[in-house]
């Protein structure tokens, strides 16, 4: 899941400065369960911006904003209402509001700053353990990622700070490597510490990313 939040009240203004008229586009994916970009969140947000005198033509919640086609065909749905919007915002992260870029020659106004890609403790709480670098060693290091969920990033851990298996940036946090380290003492195999990691190979990680699955 993606994790997003609204920005900050002046600087949406600010990038909607000059505009009248809106159409407002929420996610019904990601953004609906940060509660940053669904149905109650495009309400409010028509709400909110007509007591700072712009008006919304419309809006629309799309199944997933980031889905180009579906973006694209829920838009033709609602054309009159774009068409007499002075720009389009958009609360979906990202890849959303690029899916909705693709799609109209109208300016394009993003609502949300995306954060990271999270998994879910529990409803509303959300944590970063993957960072997409497209070079994965979980199958080393017991299924913890240390790129992400070591503060420092480190391929071989420990680093020398790490105290009674907490984190020297945050004792509050549990040091990956230390993580790593019980779990992997607990299936018994060296894992990742029956080797030197050699730097990451980012270039599996090329930009833009793309991949066909095949049927």
């Amino acid at each position: 899941m993606i994790i997003s939040r609204q920005k900050e009240r002046e600087e949406l203004l600010q990038a909607l400065s000059g505009m009248q008229r809106v159409f407002i586009v929420g996610c019904g994916a990601c953004a609906t369960a940060c509660k940053a970009g669904g149905e109650d969140e495009v309400f409010r947000m028509q709400e909110n911006l007509a007591k700072d005198g712009i008006d919304a033509t419309g809006s629309v919640v799309i199944d997933e904003a980031c889905h180009i086609m579906r973006a694209g065909r829920d838009l033709r749905h609602h054309r009159q209402a774009v068409d007499e919007a002075d720009a389009l915002l958009v609360l979906a992260c990202g890849s959303g509001i690029q899916s909705i870029s693709s799609n109209t020659d109208k300016r394009v106004v993003g609502g949300l700053d995306s954060l990271f890609l999270g998994n879910v403790r529990r409803f509303g709480q959300y944590e970063e353990k993957c960072s997409l670098c497209g070079d994965c060693i979980l199958n080393e290091t017991a299924g913890i990622c240390p790129v992400t969920t070591c503060a420092k990033g480190l391929l071989n851990g420990p680093c020398g700070g790490m105290e009674n298996g907490r984190c020297e940036t945050d004792p509050d946090i549990v040091c990956a490597w230390h993580e790593i380290y019980e779990r992997l003492k607990r299936q018994g195999r060296p894992g990742v510490f029956g080797r030197t990691v050699a730097p990451k190979n980012w270039g599996r990680r090329g930009k833009p990313g793309r991949h066909n699955v095949e049927r």
